[in-house]
């Protein structure tokens, strides 16, 4: 029996509970991220850096954030951004895939549905 393989626009993915966000005066979404470990400190000693940078997203990166509430598809998260965003969202899947790649890969989120 062939195994089945698994598609990556079946995967659910969620905000990561770790970062807090909020939408600033732009309409864009916000995400807190706490500068940890020896050469942060470090730098916030000597270079006066912040404890916690605030990382903006764009319009695109704020709809799809928003929409990682940990019930939708990567799939229907892609079917609403081409509503908001029609031709500007193009190349749709490979755009959207990338993005949440990234995302995964910096720990900002997590797959519900995934082990």
């Amino acid at each position: 029996m062939k195994k089945r393989s698994e598609n990556f626009l079946d995967y659910i993915p969620k905000r990561n509970a770790l970062y807090k966000w909020e939408i600033n005066q732009k309409k864009h979404v916000e995400v807190a991220v706490i500068n940890r470990g020896f050469y942060n400190r470090i730098a916030q000693l000597i270079f006066r850096k912040p404890k916690i940078s605030k990382i903006e997203l764009d319009d695109f990166g704020s709809f799809v954030w928003q929409e990682m509430d940990g019930k939708k598809t990567i799939y229907e998260i892609g079917i609403n951004v081409k509503q908001k965003f029609g031709k500007k969202a193009e190349p749709l899947y490979e755009r959207l895939s990338e993005y949440i790649r990234t995302l995964r890969n910096n720990q900002f989120i997590v797959y519900e549905n995934k082990k």
